[in-house]
């Protein structure tokens, strides 16, 4: 008797797993070929109980031993991992099954490719990178201490680019190298530099908001928060004081992802006080050339950077990018190219980036445009999920 119920609750047990199994079909529709492009699977999407562990889940190319890359995020702060990534491989107008597999991944990385953090030990940046590109933006101090005219501090919302040549992480190896006094980041030393001047301008993707032609913005970020670091996604939550655009009360807060592969950081700005934003690419010299396509959604500027060149750029959904503004001054830094983006619900959804010539395969501005224009037609036309029964 004894044995009989040991043998009906394993079987019991195996079918439990085995229904918490699931197979997925991803099906590409464009006509090129697609990867390094996020597929985000919740346990509602998945058909799983709501008892069920994400963390404990992997997946696996159908018909192989191949297992992909994955990571779980909990993107509320509950304590409960909510989001599982995974990014595959999936040729032109094709489609290809995995497995969603109760089970332990026997090649999982330990690389954390994409990562941010908060950086004290360089006053207050917040600074966030994946294989391809480095970003960075500024703190409460280095805002005080310009305003209270001490030495070293820096007063903006506008976003650094830090120009990377290598695959692996360099934000802490960098801030720790500028800590040590061993050397500096802004001489490129084989692995990419900062040569970015940032300023009072937009850099590549702050906001702003126009009221009778003139642009107004906020100051620095008041508080941050890191959501996940990993293999495939990192994110943060950047909040900021409010701020008034000529007697408009503006409140904002940037909800910031950068994906594995990918040259653009994703920004969802949470705002109110306005109905529109602009979202702006410093134009630093305005010697450069910039590049428009309200249809497709995209907006590019390309330069020569001391003995290279680089492509900075902006990417909105369908329908929300609605004009721009090769705004031109005298004004030092305020020169921005701007991207008018529609508020919906208080949100704006854009993407920005850019592509060094040193550390991208984008040698010229073409290049870097049909960049900008394929991912434009990725995230209009993104890849499709169904689930099937095992």
């Amino acid at each position: 008797m004894k044995k009989h119920l040991l043998l009906t609750a394993i079987l019991a047990s195996c079918f439990a797993v085995h229904s918490q199994n699931k197979m997925i079909t991803v099906t590409n529709s464009l006509t090129v070929d697609r990867e390094f492009e996020t597929i985000e699977l919740t346990k509602k999407s998945l058909g799983l109980p709501s008892s069920a562990k994400l963390e404990n889940y992997v997946i696996k190319e159908s018909g192989s031993s191949n297992f992909l890359d994955s990571q779980v995020v909990d993107t509320n702060g509950d304590g409960t991992f909510d989001v599982l990534l995974f990014q595959p491989k999936i040729a032109a107008s094709s489609q290809k099954d995995f497995q969603v597999l109760v089970a332990t991944n026997p090649e999982a990385t330990k690389t954390v490719s994409c990562y941010s953090r908060f950086v004290p030990e360089r006053i207050d940046d917040y600074a966030w990178e994946n294989n391809k590109v480095a970003f960075r933006t500024y703190g409460p101090t280095a805002q005080k201490m310009v305003e209270d005219h001490v030495e070293g501090g820096t007063l903006t919302s506008g976003i650094d680019a830090w120009l990377k040549r290598v695959d692996y992480p360099i934000i802490s190896k960098w801030y720790e190298m500028a800590t040590l006094n061993t050397g500096s980041y802004h001489k490129d030393n084989g692995e990419g530099l900062d040569n970015f001047h940032v300023g009072d301008s937009r850099g590549v993707g702050g906001i702003a908001v126009k009221v009778d032609n003139k642009y107004y913005f906020s100051k620095n970020f008041t508080t941050w928060k890191t959501i996940t670091t990993g293999p495939i996604r990192t994110s943060f939550i950047l909040t900021y004081a409010s701020w008034d655009a000529k007697g408009n009360k503006i409140t904002e807060s940037k909800l910031i992802s950068l994906d594995y592969g990918s040259y653009l950081s994703r920004f969802e700005i949470s705002i109110k006080g306005t109905k529109e934003i602009a979202a702006g690419l410093t134009l630093h010299d305005k010697k450069g050339t910039i590049g428009t396509n309200i249809k497709e959604g995209w907006l590019s500027h390309w330069e020569s950077l001391d003995d290279s060149e680089l492509g900075t750029g902006l990417v909105a959904p369908k329908g929300t990018l609605t004009g721009f503004d090769n705004y031109i001054t005298t004004d030092k830094d305020l020169s921005n190219l701007y991207g008018n983006l529609t508020v919906k619900s208080n949100k704006v959804i854009y993407y920005v980036g850019f592509g060094w010539k040193k550390g991208s395969p984008f040698q010229t501005k073409q290049e870097w445009e049909a960049y900008l224009s394929s991912f434009a037609s990725k995230i209009n036309n993104p890849l499709v999920v169904k689930v099937k029964k095992m």
